[in-house]
């Protein structure tokens, strides 16, 4: 544990974000903030090592909360590799006339948040059994935020909504904005077979004067 050490911070920004709520089926709609599990996986794109783990303290909300409804045309089944690899091979995706694709195709509705912009307070931390110095990871990860590196192109909720980040500036201020934001995914406590499954773990969320705190454990899941 670094409870001694000051958080790491990084700032999170984009024109859209859905940080989906698990209990929608088809329909995508988002929690009015940030997820901690989104937090992490954008951390993880910036900075990733097999010997640590990121652990979200509190994410502060930098512009009001606004949304935007998107309609869009999607596809039913899940695509294979091996499908892509023909749509390439023909030329092209989905034939617009095909009567098939039509019947495979369905209009869903998605109710992301638009212009947002974060700031994610964090601890890394030496997993089990590793004698390392966290120091030199936090400054990896510092030089990396500084020089604008990732892994991977970080995101916002989904893939399809990138993040743009970097370091928090002076003036990078939570809004002035509490409220009661009900039960929130925390995580997914997956099972050790490897197998994909997995049980997601809720929380009590609050934003407080524009601050959500993310708590220590998973919480009981409701």
């Amino acid at each position: 544990m670094n409870r001694d050490l000051p958080p790491l911070e990084v700032k999170l920004w984009g024109d859209y974000a859905c940080f989906t709520r698990p209990e929608m089926k088809v329909e995508r709609v988002t929690y009015p903030v940030m997820t901690p599990s989104a937090a992490r996986g954008a951390l993880e794109a910036i900075f990733w090592r097999p010997q640590v783990a990121w652990r979200i303290e509190e994410i502060h909300i930098l512009k009001p909360i606004a949304y935007a409804s998107i309609l869009r045309n999607e596809i039913n089944d899940r695509q294979s590799q091996r499908t892509a690899r023909g749509w390439a091979r023909n030329g092209g995706g989905y034939d617009a006339a095909d009567t098939d694709d039509q019947r495979n195709r369905t209009q869903r509705h998605t109710l992301a948040l638009r212009d947002v912009s974060y700031v994610v307070r964090a601890q890394l931390e030496l997993r089990d059994g590793v004698g390392d110095d966290i120091a030199k990871y936090r400054d990896q990860f510092r030089r990396r935020v500084a020089r604008g590196q990732c892994f991977a192109t970080p995101y916002l909720g989904c893939r399809e909504f990138s993040a743009s980040f970097g370091e928090p500036e002076l003036g990078d201020g939570p809004i002035e904005r509490s409220e009661d934001l009900g039960l929130m995914l925390l995580d997914i406590d997956y099972d050790p077979d490897r197998s994909g499954r997995g049980t997601p773990r809720f929380f009590r969320a609050s934003l407080e004067h524009g601050v959500l705190r993310v708590p220590d454990r998973f919480a009981e899941v409701a």
